[in-house]
């Protein structure tokens, strides 16, 4: 009988987050080192995953560094792409949700669901920020969980007690924008009409949750959702970046993130393989194994077999689930805002390899509870497992091989009292087959690493060194047969450390296609080769570099930072506005022409309408955000932002005229103005402040020409 194909999915990573060591091991890197199992065991195997691009969500961040949706889209895809190629994630496609490929299936899923009986129309309250003029995702509302108190639960979920929310259920709830109170407005809205659907969701899963094996925690937290009673999902919003609702009266809405985002696994394939249907509409001959966080659970047992269940097409639904708990920062959460914890894109910069993360997160796999990343256990179990045992291995039998049998290994025997008819490699083999079917990914490198130590034991007791004088013929026997060994070994660890083996290959001069379990006890290839020159795998990981690393990652390094520091990243320069109008493309917007002096006129876009007339404006003096990056509004170009105070409920917004000359520069201190463009996330990361009617940084007041900047209305306030 043949082995079925395989379809390994890891949960598709927001576009806008960059990610940490927490969400790789979550997800990506486990289902990578599945994947590569899959591969070598014989399966024909496609590894999914790609970047979640709609919804609010990525609108905000857009807003907030001046770009499009498909601009910042395009930049974080590319930060995602180069981080998961570093960490050798092996994808068959990382693809991207933005597709037309998406827009194609999701609206195909939904029409099918639709004529089906399975959509359904209700209004909807939706959290409104009447301070950001904007509709807010629900993740972009905070406040305290219903359920069990937490006081930061999110407005979809609750992090603490996992009890899924609409924003409404939160009490004291907040914009995390702003802070701002929001506001509930009334919408007409699509909804998936889960009770409907509860008679074959529920016979699936009780059958494919024993099938399938699925954890405790996967299937504790879908039988609560069945227990609770299933009740109608939304799966459209009032946004503008999003995949189109095709449906009369619906026009002008688009699908909810969480409806559409797991489709993206199918969508992504399709951007790839025109036999995407061989593996996705085949469950006779395909396996669907997933990989996500705790959190991610309902959305794949629940939303996403809901909606394929309900279009009537023979989808391959999940078999297997593979969920992790938390990986924490030396006992606290990773922030990158707050400099805590290592991110994908700073891995790289440690100097450490790759494969030594990969190893440290898989032997730290959070599986049956939270784990912690220590500096100085990752220095450790680095040092004395992987690098002591595994990479020590190989460089002493290469090493030898080198230097006493002029790089030839010596013939392979395999009698009654070799080494490796005694392990038997093959009965090893078969442990760690099952243990991967499992998915025990954790269980399986420790038992590999043990299989491993048996082979430096053997080394020790024989002493070849020693016997090498005495017995030539002997200790060639003794390190062919563990040439042999560390063949099978690095195999067994492909899945883990994949360089570092490739490398162990070329050393040994083995085509890396043999990098299979089929050629475990084949040693053919092996006996009589010339090996190439022996190389260190990993340098020992020293405590003074690790020391290092941990302040840097401590968040500590950023407090030591002067005002003066943080500052000279802005170009401030005073300007007068010299012509104004309307922006004929948005309500609220204006199109301004700033004389800069020297001649130089720029051209800005500001939301001044609401709280200024036109002539109020004209000839105004204003400051500008001069070394910004030029960004697109509704289509005109706006080179540089002025800068307005505004109290904290936005009830007021005044526009900062300073008592100065054009060209003329606001700072603090003696520092010299950047020229070089910065993004609105890095000017953001510079908070000003009005402060008794003075604008302020860090409790500095602003200059100019020796005298403060100073506003009439505005008290106390932020500056934008």
């Amino acid at each position: 009988m043949s082995k079925k194909k395989r379809l390994i999915t890891s949960a598709l990573p927001y576009v806008n987050n960059v990610p940490h060591l927490g969400t790789l091991i979550g997800c990506v890197l486990s289902a990578d080192v599945y994947a590569r199992y899959c591969r070598m065991a014989g399966y024909e195997t496609r590894y999914i995953c790609g970047t979640d691009e709609y919804g609010t969500t990525t609108e905000t961040r857009a807003l907030q560094e001046g770009l499009t949706p498909k601009a910042l889209c395009d930049k974080y895809y590319k930060i995602h792409k180069e981080i998961y190629e570093w960490f050798n994630i092996d994808f068959s496609i990382f693809g991207r949700t933005s597709d037309s490929k998406q827009t194609e299936i999701v609206q195909d899923i939904f029409l099918k669901l639709n004529k089906n009986g399975y959509i359904i129309e209700d209004i909807l309250t939706q959290p409104y920020c009447e301070n950001d003029r904007m509709y807010l995702a629900d993740r972009f509302v905070e406040g305290i969980c219903p359920n069990c108190g937490y006081e930061n639960a999110k407005g979809d979920q609750c992090e603490n007690c996992g009890k899924l929310l609409d924003p409404s259920d939160l009490k004291d709830a907040k914009c995390t924008v702003c802070g701002t109170a929001p506001v509930f407005k009334e919408t007409k809205h699509l909804f998936l009409d889960l009770e409907n659907l509860k008679p074959k969701l529920e016979e699936w899963i009780n059958k494919t949750s024993k099938y399938g094996k699925w954890s405790n925690n996967a299937l504790s937290i879908t039988k609560g959702w069945l227990d609770q009673g299933l009740l109608k999902r939304c799966i459209t919003r009032d946004l503008k970046w999003g995949i189109p609702v095709p449906l009369k009266g619906f026009e002008d809405k688009v699908f909810y993130v969480w409806f559409d985002a797991p489709i993206g696994y199918i969508s992504i394939t399709a951007q790839a393989f025109n036999d995407w249907e061989d593996f996705w509409k085949n469950p006779e001959e395909t396996e669907l194994i997933q990989f996500m966080g705790k959190d991610n659970i309902p959305f794949h047992t629940v939303v996403f077999p809901a909606s394929l269940l309900g279009s009537g097409d023979n989808w391959t639904l999940l078999k297997t689930i593979s969920s992790t708990e938390y990986l924490n920062y030396e006992d606290i959460k990773f922030s990158k805002s707050r400099g805590t914890g290592v991110f994908g894109d700073q891995a790289k910069e440690t100097g450490i390899e790759a494969d030594l993360f990969r190893y440290y997160l898989l032997r730290n796999r959070p599986e049956k509870g939270d784990t912690q990343f220590f500096w100085i256990d990752f220095m450790e179990k680095v040092n004395g497992e992987i690098i002591g045992n595994y990479a020590n291995l190989i460089n002493r039998i290469t090493q030898f091989i080198n230097k006493f049998f002029d790089g030839v290994v010596p013939e392979i025997n395999i009698d009654s009292d070799s080494f490796l008819n005694k392990m038997d490699m093959n009965k090893y083999k078969n442990e760690i087959i099952n243990q991967f079917e499992e998915i025990e990914l954790k269980k399986t490198l420790l038992y590999i690493l043990d299989i491993c130590s048996e082979g430096n034991k053997y080394f020790q007791d024989c002493e070849p060194w020693a016997l090498i004088k005495s017995d030539k013929e002997k200790a060639a026997c003794v390190i062919a047969n563990l040439c042999g060994f560390i063949k099978d070994i690095s195999i067994f660890l492909w899945p883990y450390i994949p360089d570092a083996v490739e490398r162990v290959f070329g050393i040994l001069n083995l085509d890396k296609e043999k990098i299979n379990l089929d050629y475990i006890g084949d040693y053919t290839g092996l006996s009589g080769n010339k090996i190439n020159k022996p190389e260190i795998l990993f340098n020992k990981l020293e405590k003074k570099k690790i020391d290092e690393l941990r302040e840097k990652f401590s968040g500590k390094q950023t407090q030591v930072k002067t005002p003066e520091e943080l500052f000279k990243k802005l170009h401030l320069k005073a300007g007068r506005i010299i012509e104004i109008e309307r922006h004929p493309e948005a309500d609220k917007l204006y199109i301004e022409k700033v004389d800069m002096g020297n001649g130089e006129i720029r051209q800005i876009v500001s939301g001044l309408v609401p709280f200024y007339k036109e002539e109020e404006l004209l000839n105004k003096m204003i400051i500008l955000a001069y070394n910004l990056k030029p960004a697109t509004l509704r289509g005109t170009e706006s080179q540089g932002m002025l800068l307005a105070a505004e109290t904290k409920k936005r009830d007021i917004v005044e526009v900062i005229s300073p008592d100065c000359e054009v060209g003329d520069i606001i700072s603090i201190g003696d520092i010299t103005p950047n020229n070089e463009e910065i993004t609105i996330e890095e000017f953001f990361s510079v908070p000003m402040t009005i402060k008794d009617y003075a604008m302020t940084f860090m409790d500095l007041k602003l200059m100019v020409k020796g005298k403060s900047i100073k506003v009439e209305r505005v008290e106390n306030g932020k500056v934008g």
